[in-house]
């Protein structure tokens, strides 16, 4: 009996959902896991000790002067660090775009690095510059250690690269004939500029600002090394409260605080990305940059390199001269011997055992991460419009996409501690189980797999995929088929990625790495937190090669990248990390 042709659409959309939502499974079950379950385990044990509801307890810690202050000081410190951020890094983001220059694939990568270093790196290096003994200290005795300037410093460092990538990517794809065209009918440069380009860029300047603020607000490495006792985030103090007071009821309401701000800044930035991605025509980067003509432009590419030159290479060259600052490699020398108080193994160890939980953890990101992705091409938004009843599954594929972000911005520190608490009875008996750091390592992986693969993705023609399952292939092997052929080299960068990010993940660490088994990040932490000169070197020597192993990384990511950047059927080859 033939079917008629409403009939076969019926059944290939009902098959369509049976293989969405089986991609879809194994993300969610992985998220309720090791990750929603871990922060509710932390959170019962707080706010439901002996079985009993104490949510008046979230009143009493909100109404504490010194709560109030750490939240004061999170919010004002991640509005002024996205100022500074902004104000610095703009004039990068138009140099980049619009300005070719020799050597300028080669910056473009160093300005990369500081967002890939851990932020316990990055902590250090401004620490080797403006702390006791830095170069500043050395030339003009001036310190900036526990002051708010080298955390905002820091943060400026840490984030230049987002803002970089964010709009410089755009910029470089607007036409400037645009701009010209607006000249030619008497607008001024201003007026062509603000007319013209800016309400272009304005989505992407708002996601990066946005981004930035995430990661200030929920900064940890950077001011728990150069804040010292005066200063504190809502991260530090929940890792404070938990590890320091054991106060699981304050760090549990702080917890949900952050949970609640992440939550808002999340869905305002998914906002401002829709925004951008559907008003916005582009054209190929590679014609829209040129020599710089005439002395402004000369002045402010030679302003732009030297800001980058005091602001992202001259801590990281401090480090690695601090790193040598012994005769005889003897900071370096030094990592090979075990002290039998810190560690119970050399130091150099963690390199090693930094590089297997990477490993591990970016495999299982990649897993995750690209199932989530191929669930949420499978659902794109635009297309569920486009049929009847489509609001609901419209909410559930944004639901399913944020959840995906959530780890980005929820207390890592909350995470790492939940899980000594939430996975020591079976079948989740992982405590002693080496498991334990990839799993939490991966959670941070998965959301950069999922930004960087999505976008290629959804650039692959939907009627390559259909005409596959025409011709009888299954669903496992049009992916292998169609999809993985032209998002393989998407994938290579997804995982350089999370290799990159697990390798320096810390917040979580710290909890749950084992004394005999330290990561690099955690090492570095360590040795900081014990006096003496020696120990003060080898921190600057592990997190040398930290960075080291970090700046390999990222490289191998941009001989990869400009080959991946897929134009869609709009043209619109974005750079992957604009993402974020």
């Amino acid at each position: 009996m033939d079917l008629s042709r409403t009939e076969v659409a019926g059944r290939g959309r009902r098959r369509g959902s049976a293989v969405r939502l089986g991609l879809m499974a194994g993300p969610v079950a992985f998220f309720a896991v090791f990750f929603a379950y871990p922060v509710a385990a932390i959170v019962a044990r707080g706010l439901h000790p002996d079985g009993v509801w104490r949510l008046g307890r979230i009143g009493d810690v909100l109404a504490r002067s010194d709560i109030r202050h750490v939240l004061w000081f999170t919010t004002w410190q991640a509005f002024a660090s996205t100022a500074l951020t902004l104000l610095v890094a703009l004039p990068g983001a138009y140099v980049f775009a619009r300005f070719a220059f020799p050597g300028k694939q080669v910056l473009r990568a160093a300005v990369t690095v500081p967002f890939v270093l851990p932020t316990v790196v990055v902590g250090t290096a401004f620490l080797a510059l403006v702390g006791r003994g830095g170069l500043l200290d050395d030339l003009w005795g001036v310190r900036l250690d526990t002051t708010v300037w080298a955390i905002l410093l820091a943060h400026v460092f840490f984030n230049y690269a987002v803002v970089v990538r964010t709009v410089g990517g755009l910029w470089a794809q607007l036409d400037p004939r645009q701009e010209e065209a607006a000249r030619v009918l008497g607008a001024s440069r201003w007026g062509a500029w603000r007319r013209v380009t800016l309400p272009a860029l304005a989505p992407a300047v708002a996601a990066a600002a946005l981004m930035v603020f995430l990661f200030t607000f929920t900064s940890f490495g950077v001011v728990q090394i150069l804040g010292g006792p005066t200063f504190s985030t809502l991260e530090v103090e929940i890792y404070r409260q938990t590890s320091e007071l054991f106060d699981l009821s304050t760090a549990a309401v702080l917890t949900i605080v952050q949970f609640v701000a992440v939550g808002a800044i999340l869905a305002v930035h998914a906002r401002t990305v829709r925004r951008r991605e559907s008003v916005l025509r582009l054209v190929d980067p590679a014609g829209t940059a040129r020599r710089p003509r005439g002395a402004g432009q000369w002045a402010l590419l030679g302003g732009v390199l030297v800001s980058v030159a005091v602001l992202l290479l001259l801590p990281l060259a401090v480090l690695v001269a601090r790193s040598l600052d012994a005769p005889g490699f003897r900071y370096y020398r030094a990592l090979t011997s075990a002290d039998g108080g810190t560690f119970l193994v050399a130091p150099i160890a963690a390199i090693g055992n930094s590089l297997e939980y990477a490993v591990a953890a970016t495999g299982i990101a990649v897993v995750i991460g690209g199932l989530a992705a191929a669930a949420l091409t499978r659902l794109p938004p635009s297309r569920l419009r486009q049929n009847a009843g489509t609001p609901v599954a419209d909410r559930l594929v944004r639901g399913f996409d944020a959840l995906l972000m959530l780890p980005l911005g929820v207390s890592a520190v909350t995470v790492g501690f939940g899980f000594l608490i939430a996975l020591d009875k079976p079948p989740l008996e992982l405590r002693s189980s080496w498991i334990l750091v990839p799993l939490a390592q991966a959670l941070v992986g998965v959301p950069f797999v999922v930004r960087t693969m999505l976008p290629v993705l959804r650039a692959v023609d939907g009627r390559l995929r259909e005409a596959a399952a025409v011709l009888g292939a299954s669903p496992s092997r049009v992916w292998r088929e169609v999809d993985l052929p032209l998002v393989r080299r998407a994938l290579l960068i997804a995982a350089g990625f999370a290799f990159a990010v697990s390798l320096g993940e810390f917040g979580a660490t710290v909890f749950i790495a084992r004394p005999d088994n330290p990561t690099l990040p955690v090492a570095v932490a360590r040795l900081l937190a014990r006096p003496g000169d020696l120990n003060y070197g080898q921190a600057m020597a592990l997190s040398t090669i930290l960075m080291v192993v970090c700046a390999v990384a990222l490289l191998v990511l941009e001989r990869l990248g400009p080959q991946s950047r897929t134009a869609s059927a709009g043209g619109n080859p974005i750079d992957r990390t604009g993402e974020f």
